[in-house]
């Protein structure tokens, strides 16, 4: 007989499916430090389409975008989920996930209840004229990133998704690591294989921001087995150690140069001249990194605000400056300069597509990337885990929560 909802780290049997679940759920009354925005909650078990899948989540990845969800800043993800057609009055974040497949849809074929899987957060209307044509999914006008932009995310004990999401488990991960990986590592997949003829090359000099964060982390070992030389920026020497032991060639401590921030007005001569100062003894440290005077070739960004001139500045002639992201800001000031007369590339990148989800997830099944899970929290402790990323107070690498998994290092089912 059905039960009406199962205690975390209670795994139902296959394809049981109650009618509730618990779920660490926001509310926009409760909108702010994300310590106190989460709360448990009991919600009913989503209902599927028919191309959607029912995952019964064992673990969930943390990502930055709950901290934003919980703050309601710079985008208040209930009311565009309302806009969306989703008439809930709250969000069940997370975008990574690994669990077990307990429905299908009417539509779906090639999964079956008890696959288990690993989750990726890109969802789109297949039906939309740009996707109909050709076109790359994830530049569709309907592409969003699933337990952000939608509902029913990795946060509860079911998630809702749709059945393309869904990648084979690599079978020698843990649920946790399994869960900690997907976003990222597609996300610095396509930023370094995506947008060619700016693909990570023999030899290339690659220079990460953030090297010892999520993307910084992927991005490090998929230019390692590329055969690229990655350069680390990171905050401290225990993080640049952490990037080299990743197969990074060396790294910076951007605490050595105080250039940071939007470039001065071009017309005023002392502030641009101190800027431009900084923005070469940067790339000074990076000559020295890789032993002779090579500029980047690609530059994987997400600061944003602060560091995008000096990125655009260090970027080889004919290189390629890459972002995801605006962690520090969302103006871009640059010296166009830089950009046209050296014929740069400034490219935006978000997330990837099914075909590189499946790359990355096949370099993490064969052993060649390491998920670099650092901390494995509670389920009760997920709201403690986004204030850790909001404080800037999180480990390197990437972190995660057990949802239905009762205790952690599990493979397969207990």
């Amino acid at each position: 007989m059905t039960r009406e909802c199962y205690d975390i780290g209670e795994i139902p049997a296959l394809g049981d499916v109650p009618r509730s679940m618990w779920a660490q759920v926001i509310r926009e009354e409760r909108f702010g430090e994300p310590i106190s925005a989460f709360a448990v909650e009991k919600i009913e078990v989503p209902a599927l389409g028919p191309d959607d899948v029912l995952v019964c989540v064992l673990a969930a990845g943390i990502n930055y975008n709950n901290v934003w969800a919980a703050r309601g800043f710079p985008v208040d993800v209930i009311k565009e989920q309302r806009r969306d057609g989703d008439r809930s009055d709250f969000h069940i974040g997370g975008s990574d996930a690994s669990g077990i497949v307990f429905a299908t849809g009417s539509a779906v074929t090639g999964l079956a209840v008890g696959d288990p899987v690993v989750v990726h957060p890109g969802m789109w209307d297949a039906r939309c004229p740009l996707i109909q044509a050709g076109g790359d999914p994830i530049t569709s006008p309907t592409a969003r990133n699933w337990g952000y932009d939608t509902n029913w995310g990795s946060f509860g004990q079911f998630a809702r998704v749709q059945a393309h999401q869904c990648l084979p488990k690599p079978p020698h991960l843990t649920w946790e690591e399994a869960a900690a990986y997907m976003l990222v590592t597609a996300t610095a997949y396509r930023m370094l294989l995506g947008w060619p003829p700016h693909t990570v090359r023999e030899r290339d000099v690659v220079l990460v921001w953030g090297g010892a964060g999520g993307v910084g982390s992927q991005a490090i070992q998929i230019t390692r087995e590329l055969g690229g030389l990655a350069v680390a920026v990171v905050s401290s020497e225990d993080k640049g150690a952490f990037c080299v032991k990743l197969g990074a060639k060396g790294f910076i401590d951007r605490r050595a140069f105080s250039h940071w921030g939007p470039m001065p007005d071009w017309r005023d001569t002392r502030a641009y001249n101190r800027w431009a100062a900084g923005a070469r003894g940067f790339n000074r440290a990076i000559w020295e990194v890789v032993g002779e005077r090579r500029d980047p070739r690609i530059v994987v960004e997400h600061p944003g605000e602060d560091t995008i001139p000096t990125s655009i500045f260090v970027c080889d002639r004919a290189g390629m400056v890459v972002i995801c992201g605006g962690t520090s800001g969302y103006q871009g000031v640059l010296d166009l300069r830089h950009l046209w007369t050296r014929q740069k590339r400034l490219q935006g990148s978000h997330f990837a597509n099914d075909e590189q989800c499946r790359g990355a997830n096949e370099l993490v099944a064969r052993g060649r990337l390491d998920p670099c899970l650092s901390r494995v929290f509670r389920f009760d402790e997920i709201p403690l885990a986004h204030q850790l990323l909001h404080e800037g107070k999180q480990p390197p690498g990437n972190m995660a929560a057990l949802v239905g998994a009762p205790r952690p290092g599990l493979t397969g089912l207990p």
